[in-house]
Order: structure tokens, then sequence, then C-alpha cells
């Protein structure tokens, strides 16, 4: 009888691909994959080690997992991903009860690591994190009628607070084919939403075509049947130019929800960032945006308390929040990540200092993402229905202003089917997230 094999996949939308492909790989080997780990032989988690709470995630999951392994509840654990990457030696000399472990570069030999571990072994596989994008086929476990579509991997841009070069590599687009071949089997499977990821979209097919690639990507990937909504994640500032402005607000399939991670405003602030532009040419790209994309919904990151921020860096930022009315923001207190530059400027705001920062942000968005669930009361929406909210007892989707994980929710009175879209009137706004009535 094979073993019983669970899966749980922590991080990014990245992250999500290698854990679908590491499913497929799996299947095909001929394992047996359980859909809750609760009733599986063997775990594999799949790890995120970008920030502290994310590593903190991580490691809480190994730990839960080790203490069914020792009430031999589960036989095996396997550690995969960036947490495995960034601490090769540390995880399976801290953690005896893990069995095997896998860095970025080898989610595709994890077949063959299980079969090993199941023999016996203690196995640790770190391949190359520079090698070309696996194009190894996936289990789709998002939706029901979206996926994500990965079109490069790794980063080139090395922020100076961001380790995940390190983790995975440089920037490597996949070939445009491949990409436009995988989004047609996703889409005869019945996925109506490509959300289109990278750590950086705007780069897309630099690296291999010397030119970026993205507008003519988003134009084919229009012309596939079937595909409704196409969600782009994420934009880099200074890569996003004229002509790509001009798919998004001509293509009516292109969602007009743009996810463009800022981080701050303040030139010095930025410049201490290694990030390119400056906070002039950042308002100029977002009033550009606004006016050249009508009703367009802007999605940022911001950092608080990086080294080098004071009252007055901090007070800027929160100024160009007020103005600017991001729809979605992320915002986040920083987080000294060991072998990053950051970590060793001067002059780092106390942790308490940073995370005040970002509550007081917090509480500021809040209010305008409030403001603009109001505005939309009494229209009628496109929603694309994703399943039943038991806390609710109603069917639940989401609209072009809401990617799935991130955003808020919209609760339907009236019968709709999963995966489907419908039409709905939006009647009130009920803690972030809205209600309205299904209309057809």
């Amino acid at each position: 009888m094979p073993c019983k094999v669970g899966m749980v996949s922590l991080g990014c939308a990245k992250n999500m691909v290698n854990s679908e492909q590491m499913l497929y790989k799996l299947h095909e080997a001929g394992f047996d994959i359980s859909g809750s780990v609760e009733n599986a032989d063997v775990v594999i988690i799949n790890t995120c080690g970008f920030i502290e709470s994310a590593k903190s995630e991580a490691i809480e999951n190994i730990l839960e997992f080790a203490e069914l392994k020792n009430a031999g509840r589960i036989s095996k654990i396997i550690v995969a991903g960036c947490l495995s990457e960034r601490y090769r030696e540390e995880i399976l000399k801290e953690l005896p009860e893990v069995d095997g472990i896998l860095g970025c570069g080898s989610f595709d030999e994890i077949s063959e690591v299980l079969g090993e571990v199941m023999g016996g072994a203690t196995v640790s596989r770190f391949g190359d994190i520079n090698a070309p994008v696996s194009e190894t086929e996936r289990i789709v476990t998002t939706g029901p009628g979206w996926a994500y579509l990965r079109v490069a991997e790794g980063c080139d841009n090395r922020c100076s607070y961001c380790v995940i070069p390190k983790l995975r590599g440089k920037y490597r687009s996949r070939p445009i084919e491949n990409v436009l071949k995988e989004a047609e089997e996703l889409a005869a499977l019945g996925v109506r939403e490509l959300i289109v990821i990278a750590q950086d979209v705007t780069r897309y097919g630099t690296d291999l075509y010397g030119e970026r690639k993205l507008p003519e990507l988003v134009r084919r990937l229009c012309l596939i049947g079937g595909v409704r909504w196409i969600r782009l994640h994420y934009l880099y500032p200074d890569e996003i130019d004229d002509e790509l402005i001009g798919v998004i607000a001509s293509e009516e399939k292109v969602l007009k929800y743009l996810d463009i991670p800022i981080q701050h405003i303040n030139d010095g602030i930025l410049k201490l960032m290694n990030r390119r532009g400056s906070g002039a040419e950042i308002r100029a790209l977002f009033r550009k945006l606004r006016e050249r994309i009508p009703g367009v919904v802007l999605r940022t990151s911001i950092i608080t308390g990086l080294p080098g921020e004071g009252e007055a860096e901090y007070e800027e930022l929160s100024e160009f929040l007020r103005e600017a009315k991001i729809e979605r923001a992320g915002i986040f207190a920083y987080s000294p990540e060991e072998g990053t530059p950051a970590a060793e400027m001067p002059g780092r705001p106390d942790q308490e200092t940073a995370e005040r920062r970002a509550e007081l942000l917090v509480n500021l968005q809040s209010e305008i993402i409030d403001e603009f669930n109001e505005s939309r009361l009494g229209r009628a929406e496109e929603i694309l229905v994703e399943g039943f909210d038991p806390e609710t007892g109603l069917m639940c989707g989401r609209s072009y202003a809401d990617s799935p994980d991130i955003d808020g929710k919209v609760y339907l009175e009236g019968a709709a089917e999963e995966g489907q879209f419908v039409k709905v009137l939006i009647k009130d706004v009920i803690d972030g997230d809205l209600l309205g009535e299904v209309l057809e």
C-alpha cells in the first residue's frame, strides 16, 4: 500500500506553484496524495524564509508535525523551499525530527527524495537556484475558477532589505511559448482568472529576449478562449512604460488592478533601500495610471522603520498615503534579515517605533479602504464566485478589486455557482467586505 503524502504550502504565490509542481511529480511517481495532512503518512512543508514572521510560521509548522511524528501519527517530515535554502545546516541539526530537506533548486527532485527518506535515509538536496525555470506540470490546488501563472523566477533588483535573490537566484523568464501553452491548458481546465506572477513581472523577457515582453505576453493571453480575467502581480514602478499602460487600459480582459510595491516614498529611504526611482517619479506614475486607466485599483507594499527613517521621513510617507488614496496596501514593520545590507545599516528605529508607525498607517489605510468600498454601494459588479462561507451561510466571491487571500470578499445573497461569474448589486459594507445581491 503506497504511503499517503500531505503538503503544507506556506508563503507566496510562487511557492504555491512549486508546491503544485511537487504534487504533480509525486502523483506521477505513484505516491498517494492526501487532501489532508491529518490523514498523511508523510508531510512535506514548503516553507517561506523571507522575513522573521514567515520564518516563525515555518518553524512552528515543523515543530507541530514533529510532535505528531513523535506521537506516531506520521512517519516522515520533509522540509522544502526558502527556509531550507537559507538554513541548510541548521534545520537538520536543530530539528532532528526532519527526515529530508530540499532547497529552491531541487523541487523537481521531490519524488527521489521521498523514496530515499522512506528507505530510512536522511536526505539533503540543493540544486542550482540559477538554473532555467522548471517547466514541470502542476496539480492546480487554487480556485475554483482561478490559478496562478508564473512567468519568471528569481530577482535582480537587489533591494537592500531583501534576501530573495540569495534564495531564489537571478531573474529568469520562461519562454513566452511555454507560458502561453500553460495558460491554454489552465483555460481548458476551467480556469477563468489567470493571476500573472513573478517577483517582478514588468522585467519579463528582458533576460531572454533583450527587451520587455510583458505587453506582448498580455496581449496574447487575452486571445485565449475561456479566460475572462487577467490580473498582474507584481509590477516594479520604474519598469512600467507607456506601452504597458496602453495594453492594460485597452484590453478588456486585463483587470484594472495593479500591484505595484513601492516600499516608501521618501527619496533618502528609497536610496537606502536600493530602490530605483524617486518619490516624485512614483507620484507621477500613480497620477498617470489614474488618468489613463479609469477606475484603476492600486495595491502596494509599505515598510516602516528601515534604518534612517526618522519622524520626518515617516510623516512624508503618511501624507503620501492620505493624498494618493491607494485602495489596497500591505504595511509591514521592518525586519532586519541577516545577510542583507540593510541589517548592517546604522540609525534603525527601535522595533516598538517601527510597529507603532506601521499600526498608524494600517489605521489610515482602513479609512481609505472603507471610503473606497462605500463608493461602490449601489453599483452592479461582476463577481467570480469562490464558494460557500459557513460563518455567514452565504456564497462568496471576488470582484476585479480583490486579489485572493490578500483583499476582501463579496458575500452573495442569491443563487451562485462556484467558479462562475455573476452580476451582483453591491448593497452593504461589512468589516471591510461587501454584501451584494445576485442579479442573474
